[in-house]
Protein backbone atom coordinates (compact mmCIF):
# COMPACT_ATOMS: atom_id res chain seq x y z
CA UNK A 1 0.00 0.00 0.00
CA UNK A 2 2.82 2.39 1.05
CA UNK A 3 4.33 1.54 -2.56
CA UNK A 4 1.06 2.84 -4.06
CA UNK A 5 0.65 5.84 -2.25
CA UNK A 6 4.24 6.76 -3.11
CA UNK A 7 3.84 6.06 -7.13
CA UNK A 8 0.38 8.09 -6.97
CA UNK A 9 2.25 11.12 -4.80
CA UNK A 10 5.02 11.07 -7.30
CA UNK A 11 2.43 11.58 -10.30
CA UNK A 12 0.57 14.09 -8.70
CA UNK A 13 3.55 15.70 -8.14
CA UNK A 14 4.83 16.14 -11.55
CA UNK A 15 1.09 17.40 -12.10
CA UNK A 16 1.77 19.84 -9.86
CA UNK A 17 5.62 21.13 -10.87
CA UNK A 18 4.85 20.93 -14.86
CA UNK A 19 1.69 23.18 -14.07
CA UNK A 20 4.06 25.21 -11.67
CA UNK A 21 6.63 25.96 -15.52
CA UNK A 22 3.60 26.39 -17.71
CA UNK A 23 2.14 29.72 -18.94
CA UNK A 24 -0.69 29.81 -16.72
CA UNK A 25 -2.54 33.51 -16.96
CA UNK A 26 -4.27 33.96 -13.82
CA UNK A 27 -5.29 37.20 -14.49
CA UNK A 28 -8.21 35.64 -17.22
CA UNK A 29 -9.35 33.52 -14.85
CA UNK A 30 -13.21 32.55 -14.91
CA UNK A 31 -15.45 31.34 -12.68
CA UNK A 32 -18.39 28.98 -12.97
CA UNK A 33 -20.92 26.39 -11.28
CA UNK A 34 -21.08 22.60 -11.64
CA UNK A 35 -23.53 19.99 -10.39
CA UNK A 36 -24.76 16.14 -11.65
CA UNK A 37 -25.62 12.67 -10.46
CA UNK A 38 -23.04 10.32 -8.97
CA UNK A 39 -22.86 6.44 -9.35
CA UNK A 40 -20.50 4.93 -6.86
CA UNK A 41 -19.07 1.39 -5.67
CA UNK A 42 -16.70 0.38 -3.01
CA UNK A 43 -14.18 -2.26 -4.38
CA UNK A 44 -14.27 -5.52 -2.37
CA UNK A 45 -16.15 -4.20 0.28
CA UNK A 46 -19.81 -5.61 0.72
CA UNK A 47 -20.42 -8.57 -1.08
CA UNK A 48 -22.60 -8.51 -2.01
CA UNK A 49 -23.48 -4.91 -3.13
CA UNK A 50 -25.03 -2.18 -5.47
CA UNK A 51 -24.12 1.66 -6.36
CA UNK A 52 -25.28 4.13 -4.59
CA UNK A 53 -27.03 7.30 -6.39
CA UNK A 54 -26.11 10.63 -5.75
CA UNK A 55 -25.42 14.05 -6.38
CA UNK A 56 -22.19 16.42 -6.55
CA UNK A 57 -22.37 20.29 -6.61
CA UNK A 58 -20.14 22.77 -6.25
CA UNK A 59 -17.74 26.14 -7.74
CA UNK A 60 -15.01 25.56 -10.62
CA UNK A 61 -12.49 28.26 -11.94
CA UNK A 62 -10.88 27.83 -15.40
CA UNK A 63 -7.69 29.19 -15.95
CA UNK A 64 -5.90 29.59 -19.25
CA UNK A 65 -2.58 28.17 -19.80
CA UNK A 66 -0.70 29.32 -22.75
CA UNK A 67 -2.70 31.86 -25.33
CA UNK A 68 -4.16 29.54 -27.72
CA UNK A 69 -7.58 28.62 -25.88
CA UNK A 70 -7.24 25.11 -25.53
CA UNK A 71 -5.54 24.61 -22.89
CA UNK A 72 -6.55 25.17 -19.47
CA UNK A 73 -6.44 24.47 -15.24
CA UNK A 74 -9.50 23.76 -13.97
CA UNK A 75 -9.50 22.97 -9.73
CA UNK A 76 -13.06 22.62 -8.02
CA UNK A 77 -14.43 22.37 -5.09
CA UNK A 78 -17.15 20.34 -4.83
CA UNK A 79 -19.67 18.51 -2.09
CA UNK A 80 -19.80 14.62 -3.44
CA UNK A 81 -21.52 11.86 -2.33
CA UNK A 82 -20.52 8.14 -2.78
CA UNK A 83 -20.46 5.13 -0.66
CA UNK A 84 -22.42 2.32 -2.14
CA UNK A 85 -25.71 0.05 -1.10
CA UNK A 86 -26.42 -3.68 -0.04
CA UNK A 87 -28.88 -6.33 0.46
CA UNK A 88 -31.93 -5.74 2.47
CA UNK A 89 -31.97 -2.26 2.34
CA UNK A 90 -28.34 -2.04 3.72
CA UNK A 91 -26.64 1.77 3.05
CA UNK A 92 -23.08 2.46 3.36
CA UNK A 93 -23.09 6.38 2.38
CA UNK A 94 -20.41 8.96 2.80
CA UNK A 95 -20.08 12.55 1.61
CA UNK A 96 -17.03 14.18 0.82
CA UNK A 97 -15.19 17.95 0.08
CA UNK A 98 -14.03 16.75 -3.33
CA UNK A 99 -10.86 18.80 -4.54
CA UNK A 100 -10.21 17.51 -7.73
CA UNK A 101 -7.63 19.69 -10.05
CA UNK A 102 -8.17 19.27 -13.66
CA UNK A 103 -5.50 19.75 -16.77
CA UNK A 104 -7.96 20.58 -19.42
CA UNK A 105 -8.01 20.21 -23.18
CA UNK A 106 -9.87 21.54 -25.79
CA UNK A 107 -9.94 19.61 -28.88
CA UNK A 108 -9.23 23.00 -30.91
CA UNK A 109 -9.60 26.32 -30.38
CA UNK A 110 -13.10 26.50 -31.75
CA UNK A 111 -15.82 28.17 -29.25
CA UNK A 112 -18.23 24.92 -29.23
CA UNK A 113 -15.86 22.14 -28.79
CA UNK A 114 -15.21 18.83 -27.11
CA UNK A 115 -12.83 18.41 -24.32
CA UNK A 116 -10.77 16.27 -21.99
CA UNK A 117 -9.42 16.36 -18.37
CA UNK A 118 -7.04 14.41 -16.28
CA UNK A 119 -6.12 15.31 -12.60
CA UNK A 120 -6.00 14.13 -8.94
CA UNK A 121 -8.84 14.60 -6.64
CA UNK A 122 -8.86 15.03 -3.02
CA UNK A 123 -11.85 13.62 -0.69
CA UNK A 124 -12.05 14.93 2.63
CA UNK A 125 -14.98 13.05 4.80
CA UNK A 126 -17.55 15.25 5.97
CA UNK A 127 -19.61 12.53 7.50
CA UNK A 128 -21.02 9.27 7.14
CA UNK A 129 -24.57 7.08 7.04
CA UNK A 130 -24.76 3.69 7.44
CA UNK A 131 -27.92 1.37 7.88
CA UNK A 132 -27.39 -2.59 7.83
CA UNK A 133 -30.15 -3.65 10.16
CA UNK A 134 -28.52 -7.68 9.33
CA UNK A 135 -25.23 -7.03 10.77
CA UNK A 136 -25.05 -3.88 13.42
CA UNK A 137 -22.17 -5.62 15.10
CA UNK A 138 -20.19 -4.75 11.99
CA UNK A 139 -21.50 -1.67 10.27
CA UNK A 140 -21.62 0.84 12.90
CA UNK A 141 -19.67 4.27 12.58
CA UNK A 142 -17.35 3.27 15.29
CA UNK A 143 -16.21 -0.38 14.60
CA UNK A 144 -15.56 -1.79 10.85
CA UNK A 145 -17.55 0.61 8.88
CA UNK A 146 -15.80 4.00 9.28
CA UNK A 147 -14.79 5.18 6.11
CA UNK A 148 -11.25 6.75 5.84
CA UNK A 149 -10.90 10.74 6.66
CA UNK A 150 -9.17 11.00 3.17
CA UNK A 151 -10.09 9.44 -0.17
CA UNK A 152 -7.36 9.47 -3.02
CA UNK A 153 -8.26 9.61 -6.59
CA UNK A 154 -7.30 9.96 -10.41
CA UNK A 155 -10.17 11.28 -12.34
CA UNK A 156 -10.55 12.15 -15.96
CA UNK A 157 -13.27 12.90 -18.13
CA UNK A 158 -14.64 13.35 -21.30
CA UNK A 159 -17.58 16.61 -22.74
CA UNK A 160 -18.64 19.33 -24.96
CA UNK A 161 -18.78 22.87 -25.02
CA UNK A 162 -21.35 25.29 -25.79
CA UNK A 163 -19.49 28.29 -26.96
CA UNK A 164 -17.03 28.01 -23.94
CA UNK A 165 -19.87 28.48 -21.29
CA UNK A 166 -22.32 25.65 -21.20
CA UNK A 167 -20.52 22.57 -21.04
CA UNK A 168 -21.51 18.64 -20.09
CA UNK A 169 -19.34 15.84 -19.58
CA UNK A 170 -19.08 12.39 -18.07
CA UNK A 171 -16.22 11.57 -15.52
CA UNK A 172 -14.29 8.86 -13.63
CA UNK A 173 -13.08 8.97 -10.31
CA UNK A 174 -10.89 5.04 -10.25
CA UNK A 175 -10.15 5.23 -6.41
CA UNK A 176 -6.51 4.88 -5.06
CA UNK A 177 -6.56 4.66 -1.52
CA UNK A 178 -8.28 2.77 0.96
CA UNK A 179 -11.52 3.71 1.48
CA UNK A 180 -12.43 1.58 4.13
CA UNK A 181 -9.15 0.12 6.17
CA UNK A 182 -10.87 -1.76 9.08
CA UNK A 183 -13.63 -3.69 6.80
CA UNK A 184 -11.89 -7.24 7.14
CA UNK A 185 -14.43 -9.09 8.39
CA UNK A 186 -17.35 -9.47 6.73
CA UNK A 187 -17.14 -13.13 4.68
CA UNK A 188 -15.20 -15.43 3.96
CA UNK A 189 -14.45 -14.32 0.52
CA UNK A 190 -10.42 -13.77 0.00
CA UNK A 191 -11.59 -10.37 -1.40
CA UNK A 192 -12.80 -8.87 2.06
CA UNK A 193 -8.80 -8.45 3.23
CA UNK A 194 -7.73 -6.77 -0.15
CA UNK A 195 -8.15 -2.74 -0.45
CA UNK A 196 -11.23 -1.36 -0.53
CA UNK A 197 -11.24 0.95 -2.98
CA UNK A 198 -14.00 3.89 -4.25
CA UNK A 199 -15.14 4.36 -7.54
CA UNK A 200 -17.14 7.30 -8.65
CA UNK A 201 -18.85 7.89 -12.03
CA UNK A 202 -20.36 10.77 -12.88
CA UNK A 203 -22.25 13.27 -15.47
CA UNK A 204 -22.08 17.05 -15.16
CA UNK A 205 -23.25 20.05 -16.63
CA UNK A 206 -21.44 23.10 -15.77
CA UNK A 207 -22.32 27.02 -16.49
CA UNK A 208 -18.63 29.43 -16.33
CA UNK A 209 -19.27 33.41 -16.09
CA UNK A 210 -18.28 35.59 -18.32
Amino acid sequence: MKKTLKKWAIVVSAFASSMAFAQIDFSSTRFGVTAGPTYSRVQNAHNPSSARVSFYGGFLAIVPIGGDDMFYLQPEIEYLGAGENGQNSAVYASNYISVPIYFKAYFSEAESEFFGQLGPRFGFLMNQSIKNPSKPQYYTTDTFGKAAAFDFAISGGLGFSYKRKVEIFARFDYGITDNLPDLKVETQDPASLKAKKQHILSAGISYIFD
